[in-house]
């Protein structure tokens, strides 16, 4: 059984129709991702996933739970975080501040909440030098370090990644999708929303194309990088 399953999922935003009968699946253990154009549907796709926004028909099943009208703090509660697109951290608290939010549903156990941040500050060295500086004037980079770091306190067996490279430079770009892979080689499944298709195809196990608001392709990721169509619509190929 996948950990994740979404079955004819209709989202909408008032009369918008942005998600048209989509169905994918995530196993566990792998890094799937989602590619396409602006306005595909991407985010939406993750925003619906993790409670941010309501489906209009359809089902999402979570670890054999139906998520649809469970409230987006108890579906962090299940094992599910999300790193947004465009970071969203809160730029006028430190960087520990920060990654206490991300702790907050451990409570007061405060063992889990230190192997968490221990974890967290062995994946980004950066951010455990800038512990205690405001996080609003970190570089693009540090922010988005942070903006996974917060997801990772949680300790989620699914995290949501949307558009981590965003905005990056190709150095720090390299470093992000190296540290993707060794969140997942750690335990953690991962759905990922990237632009940079070719990245997203090198580092996923399975892959789907969304064109708005629809799957029109899926496979193995190794077999879409090969795929002529993608490749001349995603990867900027003639």
């Amino acid at each position: 059984m996948a950990l994740l399953s979404l079955e004819n999922l209709h989202t909408y935003y008032g009369r918008v129709h942005a998600l048209k009968g989509i169905s994918l699946e995530v196993n566990e253990g792998e890094i799937v991702t989602l590619i396409g154009a602006n306005g595909a549907g991407k985010s939406t796709t993750l925003r619906t996933i993790s409670g941010l926004v309501r489906p209009r028909e359809g089902r999402i099943s979570f670890g054999g739970q139906v998520l649809n009208h469970i409230p987006a703090h108890k579906i962090v509660a299940m094992g599910m975080s999300h790193a947004p697109e465009g970071r969203k951290i809160f730029s006028t608290l430190t960087v520990q501040e920060n990654l206490n939010m991300g702790a907050y549903r451990l409570g007061a156990d405060r063992a889990a909440i230190e192997a968490n941040l221990e974890r967290v500050f062995e994946l980004f060295p950066r951010i455990k030098e800038r512990r205690k500086q405001i996080a609003g004037t970190l570089s693009g980079g540090e922010q988005q370090m942070l903006c996974i770091g917060r997801a990772l306190m949680a300790n989620p067996k699914l995290l949501l990644l949307d558009e981590p490279s965003l905005g990056l430079a190709p150095m720090l770009v390299k470093a992000i999708f190296d540290t993707i892979r060794q969140i997942n080689a750690q335990g953690v499944t991962i759905l990922l929303v990237e632009q940079n298709a070719r990245a997203a195809l090198r580092l996923a196990h399975k892959a789907y194309v969304l064109e708005t608001g629809s799957i029109v392709l899926s496979g193995p990721a190794e077999k879409l990088l090969q795929d002529e169509g993608v490749r001349k619509a995603y990867l900027g190929e003639a």
